[in-house]
């Protein structure tokens, strides 16, 4: 394809796309620096000219082009050799470009962590892709990069000492500090609102394996944080981790498309450590309570009403650019071999986890896409995850570009 922009952003007025622009400017447009020729889209020209003024660059090119317009989104896919899209939630919002860009060739990227919009993304345009040559990479951000890359990691450095595997992996998210953004809370009560329309998707959603590919062959059952649980690993309690329901789905996803490296019954969890003693276990039960009030308030509709119009942050909300800079997380990674030897990891990273951390995470994902042409010219087209498209690679990008470490500990 004849492109015209190595990256062009979809979505760079939404919240996290304004911060990605923000990003990519920081990071890519200074001399000495890598180099990308970029642009942002969307559908208001008013407001991709806000975001211009925002981040100061008054040549940057924009495109418009609405969701659902297929032939705007052809004609955008046409001029960019990657496509980072922020435009969520994907299940109401996401097809149109994903279709395209597997049809045109176009690689793209997103931060999407709805799990049932990615396998209705599989089903239908897998095949397109592999013959187009597309890379798709969804989960581009704190969903799922820290878990995929935090797993790939581990398994990494257990093979560098041992020669071997590990056959289980437990996630532990030890600290974090950030606020919640409407998107995040728009895509929960989607998938919620798709729940209540057929109930037959609850079957899925507790498949771990529901996106793997189809010939994966894992049968290994696996353990999942649904109560106050005492991890004897941490010697502490833990809670449910609401993002373990996409990030285990992708680190089993990885696992199949890399051939099941790390075998086919490989278990992995994730939970979150919330203290020792009664004080834990009473912040665990907390915890698990206020989820399912939450959850049961968003499978009634007039209760939905309520927490999207009086209670809960709207679309284009978000955390403020002081809580995106002191925001944080410090995820510990714990494996075992089959015969009892144990590592322990850890994936640290700065800034706001939804959002200011994320932002930085998919802009490295969309520079290995733009700019690392040989690693991905090596990799046929298709659905992608992070760890199996880029491996080594984007571990370098984010320790030295995303404010991420990935550490082993002693």
């Amino acid at each position: 394809m004849n492109t015209q922009f190595d990256v062009v952003v979809f979505g760079a007025t939404s919240f996290v796309g304004q911060i990605l622009a923000q990003y990519l400017t920081d990071k890519f447009n200074h001399q000495g620096q890598e180099s990308l020729k970029w642009a942002i889209a969307g559908r208001s020209q008013n407001k991709l000219d806000e975001v211009k003024v925002k981040i100061q660059q008054p040549e940057l090119t924009t495109i418009i082009a609405d969701a659902n317009d297929e032939a705007a989104i052809k004609t955008l896919c046409e001029q960019a050799n990657v496509v980072i899209s922020t435009v969520g939630p994907y299940a109401l919002y996401g097809e149109t470009l994903v279709k395209v860009c597997a049809e045109t060739g176009t690689d793209y990227c997103d931060l999407t962590g709805e799990v049932q919009w990615i396998s209705r993304m599989l089903n239908k345009y897998e095949d397109t892709a592999k013959a187009s040559g597309a890379h798709i990479v969804h989960c581009s951000g704190f969903d799922s990069i820290p878990s995929d890359m935090g797993v790939y990691f581990t398994q990494r450095e257990a093979k560098k000492s041992w020669g071997e595997f590990c056959q289980n992996i437990s996630m532990r998210v030890k600290a974090a500090k950030g606020g919640a953004s409407g998107g995040t809370i728009a895509s929960m009560l989607n998938i919620t609102k798709e729940v209540v329309a057929n109930p037959s998707m609850r079957k899925d959603l507790v498949n771990p394996y529901w996106v793997c590919p189809q010939d994966h062959g894992f049968n290994a059952r696996q353990f999942d944080t649904k109560g106050p649980t005492f991890d004897k690993n941490f010697n502490a309690w833990t809670a449910p981790f609401i993002m373990a329901a996409i990030n285990t789905r992708i680190v089993f996803r990885s696992n199949g498309l890399a051939g099941a490296p790390y075998g086919k019954d490989f278990k992995y969890d994730e939970a979150m450590l919330v203290g020792k003693g009664l004080k834990g276990r009473l912040t665990a039960t907390a915890i698990v309570t206020g989820l399912g009030a939450f959850f049961v308030g968003a499978a009634i509709k007039p209760t939905r009403w309520l927490l999207e119009n009086y209670v809960l942050p709207k679309p284009g909300e978000g955390p403020s650019p002081k809580e995106q800079v002191e925001g944080y997380y410090d995820i510990r990674f714990v494996g075992k071999t089959a015969d009892g030897k144990e590592i322990r990891t850890k994936v640290v990273g700065q800034g706001d986890p939804g959002y200011g951390s994320t932002s930085q995470m998919l802009g490295q994902v969309g520079a290995c896409l733009a700019l690392d042409k040989d690693l991905i010219a090596s990799k046929e087209g298709g659905f992608w995850t992070t760890s199996t498209l880029f491996g080594d690679r984007l571990i370098e990008r984010l320790e030295k570009d995303a404010k991420l470490k990935f550490e082993v500990l002693k």
